[in-house]
């Protein structure tokens, strides 16, 4: 019942309605080419006769090498970006790759097929296609993510999917980067988001352009994916030494702090606690993770970030391997 009534709220006040940009998907989805090869590939939180992640996926189905292309969208039949989701049932739709030769996906060979209920991605009809698909590849609801992720988990799925930073300090999501089930890609930082134009700012890092699109950006987004990456496997370099007084432990504990990703230090082999962006370049054969923990609560790890009276927000435990 908490749960449908948070997701009633959430559309209620359009909080999840935030559009990536084309280019923010390509920067990304370059990295990944090897991996899509004989895939098929769902983006399932997404009106798919509009979306980028389908525009991306369907322009570039040749050159990826692609089987099947699945998108769907939350009760949206309207032609328009920003439709609010006012019709009675959702569509999805398949490409299986142009027929004419011109490398241009049209209109005749794009399947498209109504669905029976509203499209939510926890739907049955929904999971069967989630099932059918190799690769999950969207934007999902910010306020849902750690449901969203915990299906892909439990159907065992490979993705790449947009959040925020924040989930990390999650427990759930945390465990999962602690076991290696999940990390970030190769974007992390600054993202530019297209938002309703009945979007009420109520925050900074929003604005308007000349055409009257409203946009809002965000400073903590990240790229979650399972799939393997040749940056997930880049050493950091360490130079730094250890001293006592650069390196202060945490009150009652035995764990250093470090305040900067490149401070830590490359002669320290025992417990520290670390910046929550060290996962942009947590590297598993270098580093083992321990636990997450703030001065105010812990998760996985008995250390509170407290140095005498200074209280030091969210610390990564680590230990270097």
């Amino acid at each position: 019942m908490a749960k449908n009534a948070s997701l009633g709220k959430a559309r209620d006040a359009k909080e999840d309605e935030f559009y990536t940009q084309l280019n923010d998907i390509s920067n990304e989805l370059k990295n990944y080419k090897e991996h899509f090869k004989g895939k098929t590939v769902l983006c399932n939180c997404d009106d798919p006769r509009i979306s980028n992640f389908f525009h991306y996926f369907s322009y570039n189905f040749e050159t990826l090498g692609l089987k099947k292309l699945i998108t769907t969208c939350y009760k949206n039949q309207e032609r328009d970006l920003f439709s609010q989701n006012n019709s009675e049932k959702a569509i999805y739709l398949e490409y299986c790759g142009e027929k004419s030769g011109s490398k241009i996906p049209t209109v005749e060979e794009i399947g498209i097929h109504e669905l029976q209920g509203d499209g939510d991605f926890r739907s049955k009809e929904c999971i069967e296609l989630l099932k059918e698909a190799d690769i999950v590849v969207t934007n999902p609801p910010f306020s849902l993510f750690r449901e969203y992720v915990a299906q892909l988990i439990e159907y065992n799925k490979k993705f790449l999917i947009i959040g925020s930073q924040n989930n990390i300090t999650y427990k759930d999501i945390f465990q999962l980067f602690k076991e290696n089930k999940i990390w970030l890609g190769y974007k992390a930082g600054d993202m530019a988001f297209k938002v309703p134009d009945y979007y009420a700012p109520r925050q900074t890092r929003y604005w308007q352009d000349e055409t009257g699109q409203k946009w809002r950006s965000m400073g903590n987004i990240c790229w979650y994916t399972n799939l393997d990456i040749a940056k997930r496997h880049e050493e950091l370099i360490l130079y730094r030494n250890y001293t006592p007084e650069e390196y202060p432990k945490y009150n009652n504990s035995d764990v250093i702090n470090v305040n900067k990703i490149q401070d830590i230090p490359c002669d320290y082999k025992s417990i520290m606690g670390v910046p929550i962006t060290f996962f942009d370049k947590y590297n598993p054969d270098q580093f083992e993770i321990l636990g997450i923990a703030n001065s105010a609560r812990w998760i996985g790890y008995e250390c509170f970030t407290v140095i005498g009276e200074k209280k030091i927000y969210n610390r990564v435990i680590i230990r270097r391997k």
